[in-house]
């Protein structure tokens, strides 16, 4: 990142129009038109500026908004906004923009949320998921709920009033329906949400093996950097290395691993440990083995690791098959079941392509469709875990016609998958989720 070509100044207020009127002594400027004018500082050009007016409320933060463009770097923005200073603005703080906009009513917290994470994603697909909501996906998805649910009490609440009437059978059916679909739909959005640390902030791929099987070469290969040390020498890597790269759009958070065996000195047992609680956190492996050597108690020893967690996607990484092959596959294909096996060396450009294009296609496998909606705050976790355990009583006291008991867990629901975009405390989320937002937003 370097010197933009274009610096901005944004001003929001009541009196944003008229301090941008006196800098630039311009007395009219339309709407949402771009106009080429100059800001001055007692009658000498201090720049050549395009300003946009956004009349309230059809703008951002629904007050009135000008953004004074001028030339990039640093000086020219810095003096412009010490002009807007004198004039009577002061400094936003963090997020403000967006506070206010969610204050006016422009978006509610939901999307909020969505501006927060956009700004930090870190791959194509956050960025796509964040604008979804930021569109309003989960406040449609809200509503739509909430409506459904509404009418199921209202017939509830009315065959109550009503109890010597008796209940229509194919309304029994059709409400119970429209329950036991609502639940589907929360129980996929929890099961996608739980993803959402490897959306957000990336799959975690390990590098594990016995020494100086060729480990940090692979690393080195896959970064076309390099990162880590190559040497003969075994145990060279005495700690993990950690590295991001994207593979077909996705964020991926690379870590070689000290090599895994019994003995050494107390420093690259500490690394072996390591190594160890990496694979644990891991969502891919790449387990490495020499091809040139025979399958010996090391690589043993890693596949019972291997084996005594939960299985992952694994890679059995057959490495230096273009030296003379010792290592018995079908052997280690029986030890390891459930692997995809792929041999190759480090210093072939299309076995790493290939290698890649494998990982790409296994986290696309894993991955649900995107247009799911993901719920990104442990609070939203938690309100939909409890709108599906009461959906599930509401249910079972449909079926025996306590409706009494039914309406109660409606009511309990719908409370819950409305604090999906409002939720109390909402003074206390604002400090926390606005203090991450840049002063512009």
């Amino acid at each position: 990142m370097g010197v933009g070509a274009i610096g901005v100044v944004r001003l929001s207020g009541k009196d944003a129009l008229s301090i941008t009127q006196r800098l630039t002594q311009k007395k009219e400027f339309l709407p949402r038109y771009a106009t080429l004018c100059h800001v001055y500082d007692e009658g000498e050009v201090v720049d050549e500026v395009i300003v946009l007016y956004f009349q309230a409320p059809h703008s951002y933060t629904c007050e009135d908004v000008c953004e004074i463009q001028c030339h990039g770097g640093v000086v020219l923005a810095r003096e412009i906004l010490r002009l807007c200073l004198v004039n009577g603005a002061r400094m936003a703080t963090e997020g403000e923009f967006t506070k206010r906009a969610f204050l006016h009513g422009r978006i509610d917290f939901s999307q909020v949320q969505a501006i927060g994470n956009l700004i930090q994603a870190q791959s194509l697909q956050a960025s796509k998921m964040m604008s979804r909501q930021l569109m309003g996906s989960l406040r449609d998805f809200v509503e739509q709920s909430r409506e459904s649910l509404l009418r199921a009490l209202a017939f509830s609440e009315t065959m109550i009033d009503y109890s010597d009437e008796d209940i229509p059978e194919d309304a029994l059916e059709e409400l119970g329906r429209d329950i036991s679909s609502l639940q589907k739909q929360l129980v996929q959005i929890l099961e996608f949400s739980k993803m959402r640390s490897k959306i957000l902030e990336g799959h975690v791929l390990c590098i594990v093996g016995k020494p100086n099987v060729g480990k940090s070469s692979l690393l080195n290969a896959i970064l076309m950097q390099e990162r880590a040390i190559v040497s003969n020498v075994a145990g060279t890597t005495r700690d993990t290395i950690e590295e991001v790269i994207f593979i077909d759009g996705h964020l991926v958070r690379i870590i070689d691993t000290a090599g895994i065996r019994e003995g050494g000195d107390e420093i690259e047992s500490i690394g072996v440990q390591r190594s160890l609680r990496a694979i644990e956190k891991s969502d891919i492996v790449l387990v490495v083995f020499d091809a040139s050597r025979r399958l010996d108690e090391e690589d043993l020893q890693i596949i019972a690791h291997l084996d005594a967690l939960p299985r992952k996607q694994v890679f059995a990484i057959c490495n230096k098959n273009d030296l003379a092959p010792l290592l018995d596959v079908e052997l280690l294909k029986g030890k390891l079941k459930g692997v995809e096996f792929f041999s190759m060396q480090t210093q072939s450009v299309g076995d790493i392509l290939e290698l890649k294009a494998r990982i790409g296609q296994k986290i696309l496998q894993e991955m649900p469709a995107q247009e799911n909606i993901l719920l990104t705050a442990d609070y939203q976790i938690d309100c939909v875990t409890k709108a599906i355990a009461t959906l599930e009583m509401a249910e079972k006291h449909l079926q025996t016609l306590e409706l009494e008991l039914f309406s109660y867990h409606l009511n309990d629901a719908i409370e819950q998958i409305s604090l999906l975009t409002k939720p109390y405390n909402i003074e206390e989320m604002f400090d926390r989720m606005f203090s991450i937002f840049c002063l512009g937003k």
